[in-house]
């Protein structure tokens, strides 16, 4: 398989850059910069891209990688701060800029049969040449800028190939090593035509063929699954959502009846959840099933419980031994089925370390070391729509595919504040109304994720000319490609006014809705 391998330096951007690669379907993986030369070799990557960073070169602690990086005989593009250690690296002189570059700037193209090779490139889909039309020439090209040193003197057998005002390499190449570097950022979408002259690297000068998809995916995950598992039992746990349902299907293709999933209800489910859960496993899919109800148990660790993280790791604790008792009555067990995405193992190998806790992820952890379990992670290299695409290849009903993504907590976290039975069954009948009126609008696959949060705050209204002191619900709706970051959604006016008057008219105990239009950042898509 073609692998392209991505070294990050600290950059923001990183995972944008992974996102452009396979949307070209070529298979990518982001390592830290300073991974060890012999796993660089062990990988086999058919290209190499060094990421920018926040860093200088001129620091004596910048980061580095290993400099037989541009001695494997691969291609390699160094971007931003990938270009300014490239040159620093062999042998060229990277300077303090008089003047910063941040935001959009033009590009002047000072060789136009040479940028990343694109003169060459024909005019046909993903490969499309960027000086075809208007790119390139006439004002030039706009690019995305980032940086604060710039490039003093090339290395030795570099030449220039385009230009800034204020960046005098903004691009520099070497074909004959195929050493190739930008001052820019292609991946993100400030850039004209950035997503091509990435195309440009993977097809014309790495030679790659962009033939990574779903179909294969699949048929390599199945054959890997077989050969760890053999013939050992294994156990997955099964919330309903996308993410575990695909992870299972995917196994139980691998291994059969060897996979028995665990379905918790923790009593934090939305509304017929369960029911519908149980019923999928069991009579569509065939797949062993043990139900435990244990909502008793998660509301009885929440009594009294209002902050955020502590909810969370008492919904986490009661979870593992709940999950550990059922496991413990299935005989044969070896493996440990997790839907661990791409996302949560970038973090955990960013150059930088894991990011600062915003708030403890569902999908991270695992079980106690007692139980002695090995894991088996069939998505943990996808990316959330790519989840969805593995989905539907295998044969998963379309709304199950594009189901809401939803918090391991469950309702625990967007019912802020104390978790009480009265509370939850509020927010359920509330938020049953804003996932039914919106699933029924016919630009529902432009929002990412829609839910409802009730607020531990009352408010006074009027109804029936008494007055009413009761509480809010706030509707959250958001646009995004994988949760990373995320816009909030312009809903109609007319869907929302009449969210807003079936809520405060069917749900007795709600007399006000508002309206969340926070992005992510700032805020998170959750709200606890």
């Amino acid at each position: 398989m073609e692998k392209v391998l991505i070294l990050d330096f600290g950059s923001q951007y990183t995972m944008l850059i992974a996102r452009r690669v396979r949307e070209l379907k070529v298979y990518c993986e982001i390592q830290p910069c300073t991974i060890p030369l012999h796993e660089i070799r062990a990988f086999n990557p058919a290209a190499i891209i060094l990421s920018g960073g926040p860093a200088s070169v001129t620091a004596p602690d910048a980061p580095r990688c290993d400099r037989e990086v541009f001695a494997l005989g691969v291609p390699v593009l160094g971007i931003c701060y990938g270009l300014q250690l490239m040159a620093a690296m062999l042998g060229g002189e990277v300077e303090k800029s008089e003047q910063r570059e941040y935001g959009q700037a033009t590009l002047a193209i000072d060789d136009p049969a040479d940028l990343l090779a694109l003169s060459a490139v024909p005019a046909d889909g993903p490969r499309a040449n960027l000086h075809s039309a208007d790119a390139g020439r006439g004002d030039g090209l706009l690019v995305w800028m980032s940086h604060g040193d710039r490039i003093r003197k090339l290395p030795p057998g570099f030449a220039v190939i385009a230009h800034t005002d204020n960046s005098p390499v903004a691009a520099m190449s070497d074909p004959s090593r195929r050493l190739y570097a930008v001052q820019f950022h292609p991946e993100v979408a400030h850039t004209q035509r950035g997503k091509e002259i990435l195309s440009n690297f993977l097809f014309r000068i790495a030679g790659l063929k962009g033939d990574w998809n779903m179909a294969s995916f699949i048929r390599q995950s199945v054959a890997r699954i077989r050969e760890r598992v053999g013939a050992a039992g294994i156990v997955m746990g099964l919330s309903g959502g996308v993410d575990s349902t695909v992870a299972a299907v995917l196994t139980h293709r691998a291994v059969g009846d060897q996979l028995t999933c665990i379905f918790v209800d923790n009593g934090l489910l939305r509304l017929g959840e369960a029911e519908g859960v149980e019923k999928l496993f069991r009579e569509h899919y065939q797949i062993r099933l043990e139900a435990v109800d244990a909502s008793a148990e998660f509301l009885a660790a929440l009594l009294g419980v209002a902050d955020p993280e502590e909810k969370r790791k008492a919904i986490g604790r009661v979870f593992i031994e709940v999950f550990e008792r059922a496991a413990a009555r299935i005989p044969g067990v070896e493996f440990l089925g997790q839907g661990t995405l791409y996302p949560d193992v970038i973090e955990s190998v960013s150059f930088r370390g894991p990011s600062a806790t915003i708030k403890s992820h569902h999908n991270v952890g695992g079980l106690p070391e007692r139980m002695r379990l090995s894991l088996v992670e069939p998505l943990r290299e996808l990316f959330k729509d790519e989840v969805r695409e593995v989905g539907l290849e295998l044969g998963l009903p379309e709304e199950l595919v594009w189901r809401q993504p939803f918090p391991g907590p469950g309702l625990a976290v967007r019912l802020l504040g104390e978790v009480t039975p009265e509370r939850l069954e509020l927010l359920r009948k509330a938020d049953a109304i804003v996932t039914g009126e919106i699933e029924g609008w016919e630009g529902r696959r432009q929002v990412w994720q829609y839910f409802t949060v009730l607020l531990p705050v009352r408010s006074v209204g009027v109804m029936g000319d008494e007055r009413t002191y009761e509480y809010v619900a706030a509707v959250r709706a958001v646009k995004s490609v994988d949760g990373m970051t995320a816009d909030w959604a312009d809903l109609p006016h007319p869907l929302l006014a009449r969210i807003g008057n079936r809520i405060i008219n069917e749900v007795r105990g709600i007399n006000r809705v508002v309206y969340d239009i926070s992005s992510k950042p700032p805020a998170t898509i959750e709200w606890e």
